[in-house]
C-alpha cells in the first residue's frame, strides 16, 4: 500500500500520480487534500509519515508546491526518511543507498512526466543494504539522541 497526500500546491500533480498508481496496479491510500483550497502541508505530511512508520503503508508520496515543506515536516517523524527528488538519479539512489520511505515532489518545479518517472523508479527500486545499512543505523541512533 502506498500512502499519498498533497497540499493545495500539489493537488493537481497528486491526481496525476494517483492515476499512474491505479493504472500500474498499485494499491494506495489518499490522505488528502481534496481541493486547491489553501491548507497546511504539515498536516498531510504527518498523516502519510505516520502511516509509513506504523507499517500501514509501505512507502509514501508527498506533493506540495516545491516539495520542501513536505520533506521538512515528514522527516520530523522518527523512522521516516523522506527525500525531495527532482531528478531520476536522486529518486533511484535515495532508495538504493538511503532506504528512503517517502518521496517528496514539487508540482511547481517538476513537470508531470518527470514526476511520474520519479515515482516509478522510487517504487521499483529496492534498498541495496550492505554498507548502506550501517549508515541508516547511524541515522536511527541520531533520532534517539537529543542533538
Amino acid at each position: 500500500m502506498i500512502a499519498i497526500a498533497s497540499d493545495h500546491g500539489g493537488f493537481k500533480l497528486k491526481g496525476a500520480i494517483i492515476k499512474f498508481l491505479a493504472e500500474n496496479g498499485y494499491e494506495y491510500k489518499d490522505f488528502g487534500t481534496n481541493s486547491t483550497e489553501s491548507c497546511d502541508y504539515a498536516d498531510f505530511a504527518k498523516a502519510v509519515a505516520l502511516s509509513v512508520k506504523s507499517g500501514e503503508c509501505e512507502k509514501g508520496i508527498l506533493v506540495c508546491g516545491t516539495g520542501i515543506g513536505m520533506s521538512l515536516a515528514a522527516n520530523k517523524v522518527k523512522g521516516i526518511r523522506a527525500a525531495l527528488c527532482g531528478d531520476y538519479f536522486s529518486a533511484k539512489y535515495t532508495r538504493l543507498h538511503n532506504d528512503s520511505n517517502i518521496i517528496c515532489l514539487g508540482e511547481r518545479v517538476t513537470g508531470e512526466g518527470l514526476a511520474l518517472e520519479l515515482v516509478d523508479v522510487f517504487l521499483k527500486t529496492e534498498f541495496e543494504g550492505g554498507r548502506h545499512a550501517l549508515r541508516i543505523e547511524k541515522i536511527a541512533k541520531m533520532e534517539q539522541q537529543d542533538l
